[in-house]
Formats: structure tokens, sequence, C-alpha cells
């Protein structure tokens, strides 16, 4: 990772400093798909960095024929994950939307998905991708043990990307999603969830950082002191403990985290812990994500200050 200097400006853009990546962007708003291939294809063995990398190619392909000339012309694992990915874009866009077209884009993603699947066994992406409808299909299956509210969901699914790779990092975020409020869950089964996945994660591993990202999706800004809750020692604890064994390896990774990075930030800021905040921002360099920032009104707004809060520049300032 080599997030770089910032030099006054946010890059917004999911693929930061995953050079490849943002080229392959480029060409596929161009119509072009062969980086495309290349930088899915060099991803083949690093799950992580091909879920980051599927998804992002599949926000610029979404809305146009690009996966499926693709597909048409060049068959192929990769050509069928893109064309899964998209597939699911836009079928959660048109469920989001009460298009009529919901029911049957939701077939063909499943479709697809199963499709990418089949012609790559050993990658989870495909069934982390359909993971993204699960509150679509309603998913009600037995919790396992351990659970205080036992809560039904898409555990079938799920355990059967955990046998693929025990600790993929796109699977449990959209695991858990599936059990926040605002897709049909509850506050009490989403801490549930999250205490449970965060908790059987080694110590190294940024998905300690789950029950954060709970924390700041129910934060409610109309409450009294909402914006204390993160300097309470349990929450406090949990962030400098993810700072403490996850953070420094995120210097490791092929392209800068930055959403992990952003939610530590936040919850270090938020806790009062201007030193490690700063830290963690410097690592972040230029790039910059709308979450966790946009859960508490314009993105921009709240990462400048915190960033300034910190001593760091911050755009505009001379």
């Amino acid at each position: 990772m080599s997030a770089g200097a910032f030099e006054g400006q946010y890059v917004w853009h999911p693929a930061a400093d995953d050079r490849e990546l943002a080229s392959a962007c480029v060409d596929v708003r161009a119509g072009r798909y062969w980086s495309a291939r290349e930088v899915l294809r060099d991803a083949r063995d690093d799950f992580g960095l091909r879920a980051h990398r599927s998804l992002v190619l599949a926000s610029e392909a979404a809305d146009s024929d690009l996966t499926e000339r693709w597909l048409t012309e060049e068959p192929g694992p990769e050509a069928a994950l893109l064309w899964a990915r998209v597939a699911v874009l836009r079928a959660a866009r048109a469920a989001d939307d009460n298009d009529r077209r919901a029911i049957a884009l939701d077939r063909i993603a499943t479709a697809a998905c199963e499709r990418a699947a089949e012609m790559a066994p050993h990658d989870p992406t495909p069934w982390t991708a359909l993971l993204g409808l699960a509150h679509l299909h309603q998913a009600r299956d037995p919790a396992p043990r351990g659970l205080l509210t036992a809560p039904p969901g898409p555990w079938y699914l799920f355990a059967r990307i955990l046998r693929l790779d025990p600790w993929h990092r796109e699977a449990h975020h959209r695991f858990l999603a599936f059990f926040f409020t605002r897709n049909g869950g509850s506050a009490n089964a989403a801490w549930d969830v999250a205490a449970f996945l965060g908790q059987r994660a080694p110590a190294s591993s940024a998905l300690r950082l789950l029950p954060l990202v709970t924390l700041a999706e129910g934060h409610g800004p109309a409450s009294p002191l909402a914006d204390r809750v993160w300097e309470e020692p349990q929450w406090r604890t949990t962030a400098l403990s993810v700072y403490q064994y996850w953070f420094p390896h995120a210097a490791t990774y092929r392209f800068t985290p930055v959403l992990d990075l952003a939610y530590l930030a936040h919850a270090l800021f938020m806790a009062g812990r201007a030193f490690e905040a700063r830290a963690v921002l410097t690592a972040m360099g230029p790039y910059a994500s709308r979450m966790p920032w946009s859960l508490f009104g314009d993105p921009e707004t709240h990462l400048t200050r915190a960033r300034r809060h910190c001593g760091l520049p911050v755009p505009g300032a001379p």
C-alpha cells in the first residue's frame, strides 16, 4: 500500500491507489473490456482483491452493454464474474426504485451468479455478490448456536462462502448488512451478528471493525449526546484494539483499504483519540470514502473536520 501525500484535494474514486484498476475503469467507461479481464485475472488467487476489483468495475459497467458483449465475444470466468456483479447491481437498483422489472432482473442476477460460480468453483466472489440480494430473497435459515437473538437469515449461503474463504471481507459486510434496519432487520439482531462475527475473527483482521460499522449504521443524530457514544469505554477499547492489531497490517495490502481505514479513523476521532486518528488519516493519503462520514451529513465536511482537528491539511487551506 502506498497512498501518497495529500496534495490539497480528496480522491473519492473507489479504485484509490490501485493503478491497474483505475486504468481498467477508464477503459470500461470507453467500452473496452481487455484491461478489466487482465486485472481480474491477476487477482484470481487473491479473493479480497478480486472482490474489490470486480465490484468497482461493475459500478463502472452497470449502465452499458459492455458485460453482455464481453460474455458473448470472450466467455470465461472473468467475463462471467463481471456480468454477475453487474446483474446484481441492476437488480438491487430496480428493487430500490420499485421498478416493475425487479423480479425478472433478480432472476437474471441469481442465474448469472450461479453461472460465474460454476466457471470458477473455488472463487467465493460470485456467491458474495449474491449476498447483495439476500434481503430481497428474505432468506430465513436458522442461526447457529451462540447468538442471543438467534436471527434467521442467509446463513447457508454465508457458510458456503466461508468454506471457500473464512475471512472474506466483503462477504462479512454484506451478511451483516442483511440484519440492518434499512434492510428489514432489527438493531438487536445487527448488534448480535456484529459481535458474533467480530469476536470470531483474528485480532489482526479488519473484520474486528464490524461492531464499529454497526455503531455508525445505527447512529441517531437526534438522540441526546449521540456523538458521545464513541467515547464509551467499550467502543474506545474496540477502536484502539483494531488500531493496535490490524492497522499495522494495512500497509501490506496491494491497495489502500480506504473504507476500513475510514471507519477506524472515524471511530478514533469520535472517541477523542486524535493521535491515533491522525496516523490512520495520514495512511489514507488523499483517498476518501463517503462512508462512514456521510451518515453524519455531507461526507467532505465531516472528513475535513476530522482532519483539521488532527492537525492535517484540508482542501482549500492555504
